[in-house]
């Protein structure tokens, strides 16, 4: 029985909360999930599974009364955001506004809050013909408001790239309206931050390794980012401004940004955990501080602490990048990758016969591999020497 566990009902019982799951449940928390899918890809990992739709408040409180729930909980991703936020509202959970939930899960809305706040941004408008952009430089880039994962997002050089983005980006869109904004040059980092206490605090600095454009899909974390003192002060502030600006509180945050001689510019924000193993994994590895806890205290309204065990090294995530073509043969040493030196975890699920296709979105990569080490100069090294490694195992043709 549980009665005398505190529960903790986490919102999506896919992959991308299967970290969180299992920090909940080592933390000694009951943990109740609810998804749309009945057969959720972690339904065995949480000790109660209610099949409950994204946008059913009602049953979702249901499920709130009928486990006694103390907390909330979700990880790297924006959909459930504006229901927690209501369910928060209603049984005073810890957690931000409706209000806040509403801004940052649309794109535009979150741009006119930075405008608000003084916040650095790349400038966008919303669009719902290629005529609305007639004034505006190329090349652009053409996203949906309310999606993530790098859906939908495209550069467009000219008029004609931009109306066939614009048909796309609204395939992946509830509206009926996207968003084209300026396109910023430069290298493009993630912050990773907590919001606790009124006070906003940034963890650690992640710099991208993304596709070429016109996609432009993440293919890679490190940590550290190469930042100078002076742009992480900065950042910080910046940060700051954005947890006013949108009114963060009861959350971590995923802000990513681009550096050029002409400044810092924010080009989103989200009030939750980053994806693609930059919170649940790289940021413990490189800090010794795990997010996913101090998640897990904030929502049960408990003290945070983010120095205990606090260090100074590195790691990194390197997601696979093939040709395109048919696999035609997998090397069996492709099985000892784990087993290398300072590898964490390595996993793919290629076989003969797969097709490769351009990686257009995070949703259609083939495997990755995660390292650590002392320092950043050491992680770049393994993630060179081992990306190259293992491309030398699938043969495409």
């Amino acid at each position: 029985m549980y009665q005398d566990k505190k529960v903790v009902l986490i919102f999506g019982v896919g992959p991308l909360q299967q970290s969180i799951i299992k920090r909940a449940k080592k933390m000694g928390l009951y943990t109740v999930g609810i998804d749309p899918c009945e057969n959720a890809t972690c339904r065995g990992d949480v000790d109660a599974f209610e099949v409950v739709g994204g946008q059913d408040y009602e049953d979702t409180c249901v499920v709130v009364e009928k486990y006694g729930i103390d907390a909330i909980v979700t990880a790297a991703t924006d959909k459930p955001l504006v229901m927690m936020a209501r369910i928060a509202k209603k049984y005073g959970f810890p957690f931000y506004s409706v209000e806040t939930a509403q801004w940052s899960t649309d794109k535009f809305q979150m741009k006119q809050r930075f405008e608000l706040g003084d916040v650095p941004h790349a400038r966008g408008r919303l669009v719902k013909s290629v005529e609305e952009t007639a004034d505006m430089v190329y090349p652009v880039i053409v996203k949906p408001r309310d999606n993530s994962g790098s859906r939908g997002v495209k550069l467009c050089r000219t008029k004609e790239e931009l109306e066939q983005s614009m048909a796309e980006a609204l395939e992946y869109s509830k509206l009926d309206s996207v968003l084209v904004e300026e396109f910023i040059e430069g290298p493009e980092y993630s912050i990773e931050g907590l919001h606790y206490d009124g006070k906003s605090e940034v963890i650690q600095f992640t710099e991208k390794k993304t596709t070429e454009f016109p996609y432009n899909v993440e293919l890679g974390h490190i940590q550290p980012a190469h930042i100078s003192e002076e742009n992480k002060q900065k950042i910080r502030e910046i940060v700051t401004k954005i947890g006013k600006a949108l009114k963060f509180e009861n959350c971590p945050s995923h802000t990513e940004l681009k550096i050029n001689e002409r400044g810092i510019f924010v080009i989103e924000t989200s009030p939750r955990l980053g994806g693609d193993y930059i919170t649940s994994t790289l940021t413990p590895l490189s800090t010794g501080i795990n997010m996913e806890d101090q998640l897990l205290h904030i929502a049960l309204g408990e003290d945070v602490d983010t120095q205990t065990g606090r260090e100074e090294k590195a790691s990194g995530v390197c997601f696979m990048n093939l040709p395109c073509g048919t696999v035609t043969a997998i090397d069996s040493a492709i099985n000892e990758v784990s087993s290398w030196p300072n590898v964490y975890s390595f996993a793919t699920s290629l076989k003969v016969g797969d097709e490769i296709h351009p990686i257009t979105s995070s949703l259609n990569r083939y495997g990755q591999f995660i390292v650590k080490g002392t320092d950043r100069k050491e992680v770049d090294k393994m993630i060179t020497e081992y990306e190259n490694r293992i491309n030398t195992f699938i043969r495409v043709g």
